[in-house]
């Protein structure tokens, strides 16, 4: 039942493929535009299809899930290559955006870390007597 995840990547990537040429032939640019994006979506969007009319089997499921898991990082790792590629080429200002656009999200992420993590004091609190306790029953 692999094959079944095999086709349907092979799908999300022929259609990704082709709208991402078609914008970028629409945007005046001579590159494959999010391609890769819109079929990782596709891939998303087939399998909650799929789930939703119960057409899912164990079988399936493990073909696209084995495939998604190995698509999603290898094709992410190619466009991470041929866009630092672009970029250099591109000039400074492409890197300059590149590295503080990265710079941007390391800081968004640190920030995100330190408001959203409780303390160690407050994941280790018991619950209040009541609720959740032998004390309420």
């Amino acid at each position: 039942m692999t094959i079944y995840g095999v086709a349907l990547l092979a799908i999300c990537s022929l259609i990704g493929a082709l709208l991402g040429d078609l914008l970028g032939i629409a945007l005046n640019v001579k590159s494959n535009v999010g391609g890769v994006g819109i079929a990782m979506i596709m891939l998303i969007a087939g399998r909650v299809w799929l789930a939703k009319r119960g057409l899912l089997k164990p079988q399936i499921k493990f073909g696209i899930e084995f495939w998604s898991a190995l698509y999603i990082p290898i094709v992410v790792a190619m466009a991470a290559i041929q866009n630092v590629a672009a970029a250099v080429s591109g000039g400074p200002i492409v890197v300059l955006a590149g590295v503080g656009s990265v710079a941007a999200c390391l800081v968004a992420t640190a920030i995100l870390i330190r408001v959203g993590c409780p303390r160690e004091e407050e994941r280790a609190a018991p619950s209040p007597v009541g609720i959740g306790s032998e004390a309420a029953e």
